[in-house]
């Protein structure tokens, strides 16, 4: 008699804990579709790494349509404040694959990341242009698969623009800031990024460059081809190597 009612318990403990398991899982799958972000703590060392995807274009204060694949910064913003004070995240992965998007957007999450005191890793994928640029250098390393690309080009603004000397103004200081920021974060000086930003041999009616692979490390974009696995690797030598939360590398 004993026996079976000890047996029953470990049924209904074993039950319950697939229930609490299958549980845990669909809120991880559900913040996945919706964020594009997961925690990563299944590896041999047990580390608890931050996941989060930038992909299609970034959003700025209003939304695109909703076809549109997009990135919110609203949504990454915070998660990232989390991150900073979650002490049991050791480590940040971002992955991207974006066609660009709204510069002020693009670099508030850019120098938020850039201003974690956990080491941080980014992963190029399919490309990362425009104000992606910013989003690939702003980690302590970057990784961009052989077949990924980069494009540099010129700031752009939609809607109606005032044909001013003021404008073009305008539009120098927005170019300026992500100058400055990339350069300041990447291994490129800034007018060897102007050149490349203002490139009119490459695109037929553009101005600009695209960078695919190891072009993008040649260039001093990017500092290493390769993928998931040189990526999360390289993030567990950097967690191993630090030891602690006190500052970046």
């Amino acid at each position: 008699m004993g026996k079976g009612k000890n047996s029953q318990k470990r049924n209904e403990l074993d039950t319950e804990k697939k229930r609490e398991e299958t549980a845990i899982q669909e809120k991880e799958d559900a913040h996945l579709e919706e964020y594009g972000q997961l925690t990563l703590d299944r590896n041999k060392g047990s580390r608890r790494i931050h996941l989060i995807t930038i992909i299609g274009e970034v959003e700025g204060h209003e939304n695109l349509s909703g076809s549109s694949k997009t990135t919110k910064y609203d949504h990454i913003l915070p998660q990232l404040a989390q991150i900073e004070d979650d002490e049991s995240v050791e480590g940040l992965l971002v992955l991207l694959n974006t066609s660009g998007g709204d510069v002020d957007a693009g670099l508030a999450i850019a120098e938020m990341i850039a201003s974690l005191s956990i080491p941080t890793v980014s992963l190029v994928l399919g490309g990362s242009h425009s104000i992606g640029v910013p989003l690939a250098v702003c980690t302590d390393y970057s990784f961009i698969v052989p077949s990924g690309t980069m494009m540099v080009h010129p700031v752009r603004m939609n809607g109606m623009v005032i044909g001013t000397a003021q404008t073009y103004e305008y539009f120098e200081m927005i170019q300026d800031r992500i100058l400055t920021f990339v350069s300041g974060h990447a291994d490129i000086a800034y007018d060897q990024l102007k050149g490349l930003m203002h490139n009119t041999r490459m695109l037929a009616r553009d101005l600009g460059t695209v960078l695919v692979g190891k072009e993008a490390v040649d260039a001093g974009l990017i500092n290493e081809v390769g993928g998931i696995k040189e990526a999360l690797g390289r993030l567990y030598q950097m967690i191993e190597g630090k030891g602690s939360r006190d500052g970046k590398k």
